[in-house]
């Protein structure tokens, strides 16, 4: 995951502009063209990566989701709070698909989402707290598809550098500044999950 901050965001207008004479209406009652504008709001914010596994989305329905970080069957008071809403993938059985209606302790909004779960050169990912660890299973973090998405997506950019890339410590920092930059208000796919992967080898 990478750290989402809602707290300067201003929602889009066309939820303004709905809430204001809809105070007892929900998020069922959106029109498309709204439900549209949240998720292309998010997807920017969130510099296009999916806000549990930051795999690429479009911003475009057919591969995203406004997804309630509260599900809203838990938290309905809150189905409209646009700072309880992301932009999930649409991966079935992983990210918005999995979450369901379940809670889970460790959200994109924590600071600990970067460093509570740690991910691996192989693409597997584990957590350092049972938090982490539940966030996992509820989201299915660690299926196969995914943790060999983000083996590949390692692997290419070590490759890129060298064989020798992961041993010298110097690389990977240089690595790890070239990922973390957004070009065009873009990172590239899996970026934060990479540098995650490239610190945890520093300190092996």
């Amino acid at each position: 995951m990478r750290k989402i901050d809602k707290k300067e965001v201003v929602e889009p207008l066309s939820l303004s502009q709905f809430k204001r004479p809809n105070k007892q209406r929900n998020y069922s009652h959106l029109t498309p063209e709204i439900r549209q504008d949240i998720r292309k709001a998010c997807t920017k914010e969130q510099l296009y990566l999916c806000a549990y596994c930051c795999k690429t989305i479009s911003g475009d329905s057919r591969d995203t989701m406004n997804e309630h970080v509260e599900a809203r069957r838990v938290a309905p008071n809150r189905d409209l709070d646009y700072t309880n809403i992301v932009a999930s993938c649409t991966t079935p059985k992983q990210c918005d698909d999995a979450h369901g209606s379940q809670t889970f302790p460790l959200t994109p909004f924590d600071d600990e989402c970067e460093t509570a779960l740690e991910f691996k050169i192989s693409g597997r990912v584990t957590g350092l707290t049972d938090d982490a660890k539940e966030t996992i299973r509820v989201l299915n973090l660690d299926n196969k598809s995914l943790t060999e998405q983000r083996r590949t997506f390692i692997n290419t950019i070590l490759f890129t550098y060298g064989e020798d890339a992961i041993e010298d410590n110097d690389l990977i920092n240089i690595m790890i500044d070239e990922l973390a930059q957004p070009k065009k208000g873009r990172l590239e796919a899996f970026s934060p999950v990479i540098v995650n992967a490239l610190r945890g080898q520093q300190n092996v």
